[in-house]
Parts: C-alpha cells; structure tokens; sequence
C-alpha cells in the first residue's frame, strides 16, 4: 500500500546541504578547511543531527571528507588530480560544445552571444571574480542546450570538482586575456555553427585553464621555497 503521507519538497538536511555546497562553491569554505559544526549549527540555529546528514550527502558528493574521530574538513584538490581531471572535463565539455552547436536554436546562440558579452565586460576590467562567474555561466548554458541526459550527468559530476578551484588559475598574470581571446574564437564558431571546430576549441579552452593552473601553483612553491630559504638564513 502507498503511503498517503504528503513528502515536504526539501528535507532540512537537504536545504543545509545546498547552503554548505555554495560555500564551498564560493569558497567562503576554503580547501583543506576543517568544518566547525557547532558553530554552524548555532549560527544556522539547528541541531548538528541536519548538519551531519548534510555532510554525509557532500562527502557522498566528494566535495568534503569525512575523516573518523576528527571531522569533515574540505575537500582539497592535488596537483596530480588537477592533471588528471581537466583532460577528462576538456573531452566532456568539448563535447558538449559539439551537441550544443547541433542543437542550438537562433534564441540559443543569441542567449551565448548575451554571455559571452558579460565575459568580455569583466575581462576588460581584468574583474577576476565576475569573469569567474560570467564563465561558470557561460560553460553551464553550452552543456544544458546539448541536451544529452548522460553528458549532462558526467559533466555535472565532475564541474563540482573543478569549481573547487574556483577559477584560481585566472589570477595567474596574462591569464583574463588569454581566456577571452579562446572564448572570442569559440562564440566565432558557434556563430558559424562549426561544430567540429566549437569542440576542438573547449577542448583546448579547458587545457589551457590546467596551464595557466600548473603555472600558477610553480610559481607558489617557489615564492613560498624562497621565503623559507630567507629565514632559514635569517
């Protein structure tokens, strides 16, 4: 028998859920963070019973770690997954860039066209955080029009991962510039509706962010190498 029992649209665990994925997502969370339950859970005015199913359901998520008798802390990304990641999300939205030519409507393109617009705005002001954002958005409206449950799956799956560097390797010096000159040579392509070139050309987009990422974090380790050979003098 049915149970007649009315379901509430979102369980609470659900609604702290999606509060703790947008910071992590916003990085008000930072990687490798341990979590402070009981201050969340006295800041939200909640029991910490929601707040740890939550995290159950981000660990699940593999956005934080659960680690036994200490917490849940971040989820940090190593340079090794950051290399083995980005060519798999580079085939995904390469691919979706394909679908997506295929399938676009003129109301489509004209909606990418109105994206890639704010893209160019906060790359001439070199405005790191609204590019970043502009382009979460444009990425995410290429895969949601070619309309392929399983690509949409796949890539879903695996954009959380790379969202945890929340767009880092644009502060690498150069980088605004170079993205929107990939994104110009993209929308061109859209526009001519070549889709064998709009799929070469994400590829590409999404190879050269783990460059600029790989170069970003060379020169890191060799500020902070200096930095510890200067007091080790001192």
């Amino acid at each position: 028998m049915i149970d007649p029992t009315p379901l509430r649209p979102a369980s609470l665990h659900e609604e702290v859920a999606a509060r703790l994925r947008n910071m992590v997502f916003e990085r008000q969370l930072v990687p490798g963070q341990w979590i402070d339950e009981l201050a969340l859970a006295s800041d939200w005015k909640i029991s910490r019973t929601p707040l740890r199913e939550a995290l159950k359901v981000l660990a699940a998520e593999g956005l934080v770690e659960l680690v036994p008798r200490q917490g849940c802390k971040v989820t940090e990304l190593s340079e090794d997954d950051a290399d083995e990641l980005f060519p798999v999300m580079a085939l995904l939205e390469g691919r979706c860039a394909f679908e997506a030519v295929r399938k676009a409507t003129p109301a489509d393109i004209k909606l990418l066209q109105r994206l890639h617009a704010a893209l160019e705005k906060h790359a001439a002001a070199h405005n790191i955080d609204g590019y970043y954002r502009a382009n979460h958005d444009f990425h995410s409206t290429v895969q949601a029009l070619a309309a392929n449950r399983w690509l949409d799956r796949a890539t879903t799956d695996l954009r959380r991962f790379v969202r945890l560097l929340r767009g880092r390797q644009l502060n690498w010096p150069g980088r605004i510039d170079e993205s929107i000159g990939e994104h110009r040579r993209l929308i061109e392509a859209i526009e001519q509706r070549d889709a064998a070139r709009a799929e070469q050309l994400m590829h590409d987009h999404l190879l050269a962010q783990l460059a600029a990422l790989k170069a970003l974090r060379a020169h890191e380790a060799a500020q902070e190498a200096s930095i510890d050979q200067g007091q080790h003098h001192a």
